[in-house]
């Protein structure tokens, strides 16, 4: 980690801390929720060393990046995000037409956009976890999870500001970040109004698997313990905002060369019709580049620590192709 170059960059308001190591073409990571640049940490340093800049910000609200105002979720919709993002590319990579681009949960679904938005700036693409989710005239994401899971759908129950971040405080942010991270339910996440989301059976000690250890878990902490988990829950509250403004790439195609890495265990993949989507067409209709699809067997949301090995390998494989 100590190799890993870090720096503050002025983006879109914002002053942007970024991650990076090598030389070479640009390899964007973007992470998820709850994560940081930290999350990439086996990407970064395998792909310099294979002759790659990797490049790795704290997104808009996480981590050391700071001026994003919390206080209003608007201010993180897509759209703002990939704002961030272009602006952010045009000063890193003034020279390079296109870079290449690695999503992760909201990370993935951010370079869906990217990609979708601003195809000119991508050169090809590998996405974690997160499918390609299509523009829907019957509303936005959380309310279509809402329609499947019903009230108590965590993308539902993170809509009103400062209520899951209260019922979160006395779990506090270690185990918020050992439970996240090491799940590996397939089923939807619950937060049932007025109880906590822990299973009353798990037993009152987490054991980390072997991909992940306390120092890591150590360095998520410190960071959340600053800023809290209001700045990725903002991604959720801004999903009708999202989808308000977005209409006008309803039926948009993306129009970038693709690789789509799931675990079997993830719960997005689990989503009733979401393996028919991905495997019977219909993500090929809307990703019409889309070269590969791969799901990882015994593998839960994480992919990216979980699997690292293989992640970083799928990663080089695919875009030493162009």
């Amino acid at each position: 980690m100590e190799e890993i170059k870090h720096t503050m960059i002025s983006v879109n308001g914002l002053n942007m801390h970024v991650a990076e190591k090598g030389e070479g073409p640009i390899v964007l990571f973007l992470h998820g929720f709850p994560e940081l640049w930290y999350s990439w940490r086996h990407q970064i340093n395998y792909m310099a060393a294979h002759g790659y800049r990797a490049v790795a910000p704290d997104l808009r609200g996480y981590g050391d990046t700071t001026g994003a105002p919390t206080e209003d979720a608007s201010k993180f919709s897509t759209l703002h995000v990939v704002g961030d993002l272009v602006v952010l590319l045009d000063g890193i990579a003034a020279e390079e037409e296109k870079v290449f681009v690695v999503g992760h949960d909201w990370g993935a679904f951010i370079a869906w956009h990217l990609c979708l938005f601003r195809p000119d700036k991508v050169k090809a693409l590998v996405n974690l976890s997160l499918e390609f989710i299509p523009w829907n005239p019957k509303g936005d994401y959380a309310e279509q999870m809402r329609g499947i899971y019903g009230d108590n759908h965590y993308m539902h129950r993170f809509q009103v500001p400062g209520e899951i971040e209260a019922s979160l405080e006395p779990i506090g942010i270690r185990n918020l970040m050992k439970i996240f991270l090491t799940s590996r339910n397939p089923g939807p996440l619950y937060f049932p109004k007025g109880q906590s989301f822990i299973n009353p059976d798990a037993p009152p000690t987490i054991v980390l698997p072997s991909w992940i250890t306390e120092e890591d878990i150590d360095y998520y902490v410190s960071k959340f313990e600053k800023t809290g988990f209001t700045g990725g829950i903002n991604y959720y509250r801004a999903l009708h905002s999202t989808w308000e403004h977005t209409a006008v790439w309803h039926k948009g195609k993306v129009m970038v060369p693709t690789k789509f890495v799931v675990g079997d265990l993830d719960l997005t993949y689990n989503v009733p019709g979401i393996k028919e989507y991905i495997h019977d067409g219909g993500m090929q209709k809307d990703v019409p580049l889309l070269r590969e699809v791969v799901v990882l067997e015994d593998t839960a949301h994480f992919i990216n620590q979980e699997r690292a090995d293989e992640i970083n390998t799928h990663i080089l494989d695919f875009f030493q192709k162009f």
